[in-house]
């Protein structure tokens, strides 16, 4: 018996030469463990948001509505696919000069994925339950890895997955930012590099999938594909550095497949990727400030406010409520840095933390900040700043790329525990719940927010415009209220919206700004003829919504901005008529009405300097 785990060099032979990691299966079917393990991962993920479930219309989350009413609106749009009507680019949204939704994290994937879902009960249910599931699929496939292709004992394979669906990073991530917790393809790709580099055989097919599975996460989520492939490239240099293999017997069978994979992505992605860069409505630069977010170094050591041993102090140390991405907690860093020391002799173990130290760096951003104190010191990311891609990141982000390698070197040390030491074989699995425990996610705050008027919701707008018209709301939104938004994804975005929260090139020089162009007066919309091919009525004309009642049903006729129905007196001003705001809009040439005070519509802009929302 010894305490020191079995350190052979099975990690760095074919799997053809493998023997079994663990005893053998004592069930004839594992796949019912598999089952039960991704059962409890779904119903983690139903408690963490069961504050949406009560009622998903109704209810908020209380740390990031305005991301919600945007998401809402982009899973809403996605159903335009179904009855072929969707592109890359649309007037849908900031009519009448349109968004490219490319340039936004606009879940493309999710929406298309999960449009039967929003159809059937509306964009607000879909939120909910994409959110639990992004959570839940994300650590069943991370499970699914150790324990299938690692060959992990399936308890070490159930910490190491759980870990990675709801580690603190990813839990904060929900709020708002499905783009970032869609990460569930990235096992697979692993999957396929993994085995590519494995097996000197079916490179070809498995390059035809990886490319697929790439170009797929693409539109699920193109900042988590960013990620994923920096991790691997840094992954695959540190492992070769460390276990040295045959570069011989490796390199053509995973060269071959990832030639492959960059030809697919290259044929699937060509033009989606032009419309990004280069299409319209597309802008240049980066909209986020690399250096406000970024990772406060104290922030490793703290508990994330969201997790069960956390506290309100700690959000100091973030960007924001979404952004608790390296609370990590210090029993878990000093558990993997035990096992790594411990396990050194292991090539994957000292890889993957070798990298997460690397990423932990690029996450300090291009000046280290220590307790919300910007000091002089220059980042690792200061040497990439501005860099083609590499401007359009969030330094923050780059620790959530190491929570799968701290998962595995944490699943690796349970399954040497649990397999292969007597000694340890209590201690290590209870050293490891105990720094665990503290980060058990608590359920995400939710809170009432105000029903879609029925005017939406029951259809009386059809009176007031045909389908893909404009409907002017007043406030029209924007990054600081979004909200009216949600009308629109009532209807399936079934009519455009001027305005609104989203990423476009109306920063000095075309460059990218969040909403609408700066110099303009918030409220008000350009007179430009839109370059969005999205369709419109038969003449172009935007049309305000009079006479509905705090219900939301209607109590008087619509009629087109800028002139009065035939034989109807003008109707009073509403919270949804604006025709002030809309006279440029309809190119009708008439007069504008002078626009009623109101506290949520004075034409002001946020404070300069202020940091937008990261999305």
């Amino acid at each position: 018996m010894t305490s020191a785990p079995h350190t052979d060099e099975a990690e760095t032979a074919p799997v053809e030469q493998r023997t079994p990691a663990g005893p053998p299966m004592c069930f004839r079917r594992p796949w019912i463990k598999d089952a039960a393990a991704c059962l409890l991962l779904v119903l983690a993920g139903a408690l963490v948001t069961r504050g949406l479930w009560p009622d998903p219309a109704g209810r908020a989350l209380g740390l990031n509505p305005d991301d919600q009413a945007l998401d809402e609106w982009f899973l809403a749009y996605a159903t335009r696919a179904y009855r072929g009507d969707f592109a890359f680019v649309t007037g849908a949204l900031n009519a009448p000069e349109g968004v490219n939704i490319l340039g936004n994290a606009s879940l493309i994937g999710l929406g298309l994925l999960f449009a039967p879902l929003t159809l059937a009960f509306g964009a607000p249910v879909t939120f909910a339950v994409v959110t639990g599931f992004n959570l839940a699929a994300n650590g069943a496939g991370w499970y699914l890895l150790f324990a299938r292709t690692a060959g992990l004992h399936r308890i070490a394979a159930l910490v190491g997955g759980a870990f990675c669906g709801f580690a603190p990073g990813m839990v904060s991530q929900s709020n708002g930012h499905l783009h970032m917790t869609a990460a569930w393809l990235a096992p697979p790709i692993v999957w396929c590099v993994v085995m590519l580099a494995r097996e000197q055989r079916r490179a070809v097919r498995r390059g035809l999938l990886l490319g697929g599975l790439a170009a797929a996460q693409f539109f699920l989520g193109e900042e988590v594909l960013f990620l994923t492939v920096i991790t691997l490239g840094l992954f695959c240099l540190a492992f070769a550095a460390t276990a040295r293999p045959a570069l011989r017997t490796v390199l053509p069978t995973l060269g071959t497949g990832l030639g492959v994979a960059l030809a697919v992505v290259v044929a699937l992605l060509a033009y989606p990727l032009w419309v990004q860069f280069r299409g319209p409505q597309s802008a240049s630069g980066g909209v986020f400030g690399p250096a406000f977010f970024s990772a406060d170094l104290k922030s490793f050591t703290a508990i994330s406010p969201l997790s069960l041993a956390g506290g309100e102090s700690a959000a100091q140390l973030a960007s924001g409520p979404a952004e608790y991405t390296s609370f990590f907690g210090a029993p878990v860093l000093v558990v993997v840095l035990g096992a790594t020391v411990w396990m050194w002799r292991r090539p994957s173990v000292v890889a993957c933390t070798v990298v997460s130290i690397v990423l932990f760096a690029l996450s300090l951003g291009p000046h280290i900040v220590v307790g919300h104190h910007r000091t002089d010191q220059r980042g690792p990311y200061a040497l990439l700043d501005g860099l083609p891609v590499f401007e359009w990141a969030l330094p923050a982000r780059f620790a959530l790329a190491a929570i799968p390698l701290l998962a595995f070197v944490v699943a690796q040390v349970v399954h040497a525990a649990l397999t292969q030491t007597e000694t340890l074989k209590l201690l290590v699995p209870v050293a490891v719940t105990a720094s665990l425990v503290p980060l058990a996610p608590l359920p995400l705050p939710t809170v009432p927010r105000a029903p879609v008027p029925k005017f939406f919701t029951e259809g009386y707008w059809r009176g007031c415009a045909p389908r893909d018209g404009t409907i002017v709301p007043v406030p029209l939104p924007d990054s600081q209220d979004p909200q009216a938004m949600r009308w629109a994804a009532a209807t399936g975005v079934a009519f455009a919206t001027p305005q609104g929260w989203f990423i476009g090139p109306y920063g000095d020089g075309g460059h990218a700004a969040v909403g609408i162009f700066p110099g303009r007066p918030r409220g008000c919309c350009s007179g430009r003829r839109s370059t969005a091919p999205h369709r419109r009525s038969p003449t172009p004309t935007a049309w305000r919504c009079a006479g509905i009642s705090p219900t939301g049903t209607p109590r008087a006729s619509c009629s087109p901005t800028g002139r009065r129905a035939p034989g109807r007196s003008r109707a009073p001003s509403t919270p949804c008529s604006d025709p002030a705001s809309a006279s440029p809009m309809s190119g009708s040439g008439a007069p504008r009405a002078r626009r009623r005070a109101s506290p949520r519509s004075r034409c002001a802009r946020p404070a300069a300097g202020s940091a937008p929302r990261p999305r």
